[in-house]
């Protein structure tokens, strides 16, 4: 006789074997998951330094950070082994379908690196974390990696300000008009890339709101906007600099504030302020005013003597300033002057966009002239 089956037993062990298998199966999809959650963000961060990587090479033709980015790339390929690739399913990939709007367009090329950054530091925060699931020290080498990026930020970033300072001849210094934006965007049309905000009357609310727009439409033109005075609101609206005066925070305080990324320029009257706003690490500075001027009621003029005091002495970008306008600006450039500041000039001016390829046309002659 065949034995009867309990079917009590049998139900049993059926659960006794999904309780055996159903963990070690959900380990596994568990497993998978992760895998492909680190090739994405491998090969998102890979992505974003190679775009980074190139416009260091071509673009800033540096070396220096070329090989950071080279290095970067490098320690996140040893992380990208074929038990990951192998977990890549693009065909099933949700989010090869999602966009926004955002991502299919870049203002200017600040806005394309930025972005960037933002895409590789996001990458490894999420390696940083689901890597400790993989491997007990992926973690903490991505945790490493990311502030090695954000190094790389400050450096790269800083270094293009720098170069864009050194290569600007003319600085414009704004002064409350009603037409400011316009008269703004017409001399950026007109080849400006230096452009600082500076308003001693109006209330911090109406500051902020308009060095939002200022900063919005230098940056658009690709063009450097920097802060009158005040380090709190350059910071507050992401200006690539502050402008100081002899009577504002020290250079050294500013730069504990600002970093080394951002910008800082003093205003000198004479030689020993010159060589003091230099050492204390001033990465430009004002030289004037050249000519009695409104905007600087309660200073006598420099006069061109300490305009040419500047041209053999500066070791920085200097800028001559102060009533240097069209009439005047041929006498300026013969005292030694390849950088001048400029206020009512083109703030005032019927046409802003030809007064300002006037005067960069003068000072392009001079340095053509210089350098032949």
């Amino acid at each position: 006789m065949s034995k009867s089956i309990d079917t009590t037993s049998l139900n049993e062990i059926s659960n006794r074997v999904v309780v055996m298998v159903e963990p070690h199966s959900q380990k596994a999809q568990t497993q998978q998951v992760v895998y492909r959650i680190l090739d994405a963000n491998l090969d998102r961060a890979r992505e974003g330094l190679r775009i980074i990587e190139e416009w260091c090479r071509f673009g800033l033709n540096n070396g220096q950070l070329v090989g950071e980015c080279k290095y970067l790339r490098q320690d996140l390929a040893q992380w990208h082994t074929a038990e990951l690739r192998a977990a890549r399913d693009t065909p099933g990939d949700p989010g090869t379908e999602l966009s926004h709007p955002q991502e299919e367009q870049r203002s200017n090329m600040k806005a394309l690196l930025q972005a960037n950054f933002s895409r590789i530091q996001e990458a490894m925060r999420v390696l940083e974390e689901y890597g400790k699931l993989y491997h007990p020290n992926m973690g903490k080498a991505f945790k490493q990696m990311r502030y090695r990026v954000y190094t790389l930020e400050t450096s790269l970033m800083g270094y293009q300000r720098h170069q864009l300072l050194w290569r600007s001849q003319l600085y414009l210094v704004t002064s409350p008009a009603e037409t400011l934006l316009k008269t703004v965007e017409a001399a950026l049309k007109g080849g400006l890339t230096l452009v600082q905000y500076r308003d001693k009357t109006a209330d911090d609310i109406v500051r902020v709101e308009q060095a939002i727009k200022l900063r919005r439409l230098c940056h658009s033109y690709g063009a450097l906007f920097i802060i009158n005075d005040r380090v709190d609101l350059a910071l507050a609206v992401d200006a690539d600099g502050v402008h100081l005066g002899q009577q504002d925070m020290p250079i050294t305080m500013a730069r504990e504030l600002l970093g080394h990324q951002r910008l800082i320029g003093k205003s000198t009257t004479n030689a020993e302020e010159m060589q003091k706003a230099i050492a204390d690490g001033a990465d430009y500075i004002g030289v004037g005013p050249v000519y009695e001027t409104p905007t600087k009621a309660d200073k006598p003029a420099a006069g061109l003597q300490y305009v040419s005091y500047a041209a053999k002495n500066s070791s920085i970008p200097w800028f001559a300033i102060g009533g240097i306008d069209a009439s005047n600006i041929n006498d300026v450039i013969e005292a030694g002057a390849e950088r001048v500041a400029v206020v009512r000039a083109i703030i005032q001016a019927e046409q802003p966009t030809l007064i300002t390829q006037y005067f960069l046309s003068q000072l392009h002659r001079i340095k053509t002239i210089a350098n032949s």
